[in-house]
Parts: C-alpha cells; structure tokens; sequence
C-alpha cells in the first residue's frame, strides 16, 4: 500500500449524505444555462461554472489527479453547494450570506457581467470550498493532507477560469482606462488570495472538528465575511438604462 493510500484508510468515519455525481451537477448547470436569460447574474456565473467543472471531469476523466475518487467526490460536494444556492433561491428561501449578493442584484442593470462572475467566484471559492474540502475529508475518513496535492491541481483549472473571465467578460480596451473604477474594482480582487484563504478556513474548520459550536460559529462569520466582499464586488458603477 502506498503512503498516499494509507492516508486514506487511516480512521474509519461516517460517510456525509452522497452530494450528486459530477455528471449530475453538469446536467443542471447545463439545464440552467438554457433556462436563465443571459443578463441574469447567476446565468452569468453559471455559464463560466459550467466550463470549469467540465474541465476538471475533463481532468478526472485523463487521470490527471493525485487521488481521482477524492478530487471527484470534492468536485461533486463543491458543485453542489452553489446548486443548493440556486434551489434555495428558486424556492422562496435564501441562500447563505456569501451568495446573497449575487442573487438579491442579479437583475441589477448597472452591474456588469465580469462582477457577476467574480461575486459568484468569490462565493464559492471563499465560503463553499472550505465547506466541500470538510465534508469530503469526513466522508472519506482521510487527513487534511491527503487532499492538498489535489487541490492544488484544481486550483490551476480555477486560476484559468479566472483569466478567461477577465478576458471575456471585461469591457474591451476601448472602454476602459486605467482611472476607470471597474479596473480598480475587477484589479482588487484575487482568486489566488481567495484560495489560500479558503485552505487556511478549511484547516481551521478542521481543527474545530470536536468543538462543533465554535466550528459553526467560524462557518457562519466565513460566510458573512464572503458576503461583504461580494456586496463590494457587486457595487453599480454606471447610470441605469
């Protein structure tokens, strides 16, 4: 048995509810794709979600990571904590504090789709990945180490991701100069920082694991913190048509 193995039959734990499969989580996005009209907030969001998610079952698909049944069932908890957001929205109920800004301003006409996507970004990356790398450890009855190589993988996919919605979705060069506020705004914001931050919670959240009160008191500040950074990401910086 290889040590990379062994971290994973250290502790026998009990398994957290299965989340849907990575190709399950696909085909709602997909489905949401072509049901939200594509100046909704969230449809912006969902849209580069969907390439990303594709990209790493891509990944799983090839054998691309350290442990591939621990980086599909973190794929699948993590897609499915922003399908929570969206079925709590879609339900009259309201999602966590990180994604209600997204949702409550997703019709705002003075907030530009590159802020859509980096509040949804910001969501997920700074509140549900902590949450999905803590449920997957206890899933599987496995160390927090067991998952660092992997997420260090995903996390290349997601530095990408972050590229391509600064090219895609940014106004052309024509629009923007270097005084103009959603360059300050977009420039601000950082998926790399995001990152490191959502490990350093999910090492915390770990650590807190026997302390279930504090654990949760943590999870709910996480998550508030994540929603005032994504009010901010979400500021109307132009008149209303």
């Amino acid at each position: 048995m290889t040590q990379a193995e062994q971290r994973y039959t250290t502790r026998p734990a009990p398994r957290r509810a299965a989340p849907p499969t990575v190709e399950q989580a696909l085909h709602r996005m997909t489905a949401l794709e072509r049901a939200l009209p594509g100046r909704d907030g969230v449809a912006v969001f969902n849209g580069v979600y969907l390439s990303v998610t594709q990209e790493v079952e891509d990944r799983l698909s090839a054998g691309h990571f350290h442990h591939g049944p621990a980086a599909e069932e973190l794929t699948a908890r993590f897609a499915a904590r922003y399908l929570a957001a969206v079925d709590a929205a879609a339900h009259g109920g309201r999602p966590s504090p990180a994604w209600r800004p997204l949702f409550d301003l997703r019709r705002h006409p003075a907030v530009q789709p590159v802020q859509f996507a980096l509040a949804g970004i910001n969501a997920h990356i700074g509140n549900d990945l902590a949450l999905a790398l803590r449920d997957t450890c206890v899933s599987l009855g496995c160390e927090p180490a067991a998952l660092e190589a992997d997420f260090d993988r995903v996390g290349d996919v997601l530095t990408g991701l972050e590229e391509r919605v600064r090219e895609e979705l940014m106004p052309g060069p024509d629009l923007l100069d270097i005084a103009d506020p959603l360059t300050h705004l977009v420039g601000a914001w950082s998926l790399d920082r995001a990152r490191d931050a959502a490990w350093g919670a999910f090492r915390a959240l770990w650590g807190l694991r026997e302390q279930p009160d504090l654990a949760r008191e943590f999870a709910e500040r996480v998550d508030a913190g994540v929603g005032l950074v994504g009010r901010v990401l979400l500021t109307p910086l132009r008149p209303c048509d």
